[in-house]
C-alpha cells in the first residue's frame, strides 16, 4: 500500500499496493477509503487491478462488453458469464426471486428468525456470528432450497473450509473444497431424480425441470446455479447481519427509530450496508484495450471491482460515514448495477429485513459485549468474525 507521504494520483500511472498485507487487513474499509483518495486504479502481485471510484467500477457493470465477466476457471451460472449465454440463464433464473415467490418464502424466514432470536439470552454476551448471523443463513438458505436439517452442520464447516482455501490460495484445497460442495449437490440432484413425482416440489426440484433453448440444464450447469447461489448467500447474509446489529448496537437512537417506525428499515438496511458493505469485490476481464481514470488497462488484464470502496466514494456521497436515509437509491452498488445486477437481491433484502424486525421487536436493547472484543472479517471476508453483543427484552 501506497505510504502517507505520496502524492495525488498522475494520470496515466497506476499506483501499487499489497491488498493482503497485515495494514490493510487490519482495517479494509479504511485502507479503501485512502487508495481510492490517491488512485482510481492500483495492480497487485496477485494478478489483478483494483478499481476504487465509483464512476469508474459503475462504468464497468454497465459495459460488460468491454469489462466481460467470464473470469473463472470453473463453469460459473450465470454472473460468470456474458450475453447471450448470460441473458438465457438469467430468463430461467430470475422467476425463482419473484415476489411471489418471496412471499412464499416470508413466513418461513420469519418463523426461523423467531426462533433464532428467542433463544438468545437476556442481558448475557452471546457470539452474534456464529450463534446467529451464520444459523440464520444456513437455516434460511437451506430452507429457501429445500434441503434437510442434517447439512446445516456440513455446510457451516464447508463455508469455514472455503474461506481458509480462498484466504491462502490454495489451488488444491480450493479444488478439493469445490469438489465436496458438489457432491452434497449431486447427492440432492440424486435423490428428487430417484423420487420422480414424489420429489418435493422445492426450488432445486424445479431446477431439474428447466430447460434452455429446447434442452434440459446439464447437470454441471444446475450445480454451479446451486453454488452460486449457497456461497454467495451464506457469506453475504451472514455477514450483513453481523454489520447490521454492530450498527444498531453502536446507534442506540437508531434503535429506537426503527423500533417506532420499522417502515424505514429497508431504506436503513441498504444505508448500512453501503457505509460498510459485506461484499468486498467482484472480477471482470478486459476484452480490448481500454483506459480507467487516466490509467491504461490492457486486453486480458484482470480487474477488481470494490464495491467496499465505490460505495464510500466522497464524489458520490460526501461523508461516506454520514447515515442518510435520502439518498439515492440507484447510486447504492450493495447488488450490483447492470445486467448482472444480484439476481437474489431480493432475496437477500427479505432475510435482514425480517430478521432485523424480529430482533428489534423482541428488545428494548441492543449493545456490544464488555468481555470480548469484537474481531473484523478480513479478506475475501467482510463484517466481523467475531461479534459479542448484549441483548435487553
Amino acid at each position: 500500500m501506497t505510504n502517507e507521504s505520496q502524492e495525488a494520483h498522475q494520470p496515466g500511472l497506476a499506483a501499487e499496493w499489497d491488498p493482503r498485507s497485515e495494514a490493510v487487513l487490519a482495517d479494509q474499509i479504511s485502507a479503501f477509503d485512502q487508495m481510492r483518495s490517491r488512485c482510481p486504479v492500483a495492480r497487485s502481485q496477485y494478478g489483478y487491478a483494483s478499481v476504487f471510484r465509483h464512476a469508474d467500477v459503475l462504468r464497468a457493470l454497465l459495459d460488460h462488453e468491454t469489462f466481460s465477466s467470464a473470469v473463472s476457471r470453473r463453469p460459473s451460472v450465470p454472473n460468470g458469464m456474458d450475453p447471450p449465454e448470460h441473458t438465457e440463464f438469467r430468463r430461467i433464473i430470475d422467476p425463482y426471486f419473484s415476489p411471489a415467490r418471496m412471499a412464499e418464502v416470508e413466513p418461513h424466514c420469519r418463523r426461523i428468525a423467531s426462533e433464532i432470536i428467542a433463544r438468545v439470552p437476556d442481558a448475557t454476551e452471546t457470539e452474534w456470528m456464529e450463534d446467529v448471523a451464520q444459523d440464520f443463513a444456513l437455516r434460511v438458505q437451506c430452507a429457501f432450497l429445500g434441503w434437510p436439517a442434517t447439512l446445516h452442520e456440513p455446510l457451516r464447516q464447508w463455508t469455514r473450509k472455503n474461506h481458509r482455501a480462498t484466504l491462502a490460495r490454495d489451488e488444491a484445497a480450493m479444488a478439493a473444497v469445490a469438489l465436496e460442495f458438489d457432491g452434497y449437490i449431486k447427492d440432492l440432484l440424486a435423490l428428487r431424480r430417484a423420487a420422480g413425482s414424489g420429489a418435493p416440489d422445492d426450488a432445486t426440484t424445479r431446477l431439474l425441470g428447466e430447460t434452455m433453448n429446447g434442452r434440459a440444464l446439464t447437470e454441471d450447469e444446475i450445480v454451479s446455479i446451486l453454488r452460486n447461489w449457497t456461497v454467495g448467500e451464506l457469506a453475504t447474509i451472514s455477514a450483513s447481519v453481523g454489520i447490521l446489529t454492530q450498527y444498531l448496537a453502536t446507534h442506540e437512537p437508531l434503535q429506537q427509530t426503527l423500533r417506532a417506525q420499522p417502515e424505514l428499515l429497508p431504506a436503513a438496511i441498504d444505508e448500512i450496508l453501503r457505509i460498510h458493505p459485506p461484499l468486498i469485490m467482484n472480477r471482470r476481464v478486459a476484452t480490448r484495450d481500454v483506459d480507467i481514470g487516466g490509467v491504461p488497462i490492457a486486453q486480458g488484464e484482470r480487474l477488481a471491482l470494490l464495491w467496499a470502496s465505490a460505495n464510500r466514494d466522497a464524489a458520490v456521497f460526501g461523508d461516506p460515514d454520514e447515515f442518510r436515509l435520502d439518498r439515492d437509491p440507484a447510486l447504492n452498488l450493495l447488488y450490483g448495477a447492470g445486467i448482472h445486477v444480484c439476481p437474489g437481491a431480493p432475496l437477500a433484502r427479505l432475510e435482514l429485513r425480517v430478521i432485523m424486525e424480529e430482533l428489534l421487536k423482541s428488545t428494548r436493547g441492543i449493545a456490544l459485549g464488555a468481555g470480548t472484543q469484537a474481531v473484523k472479517a478480513f479478506f475475501p471476508a467482510s463484517g466481523y468474525s467475531r461479534l459479542p453483543i448484549v441483548i435487553q427484552r
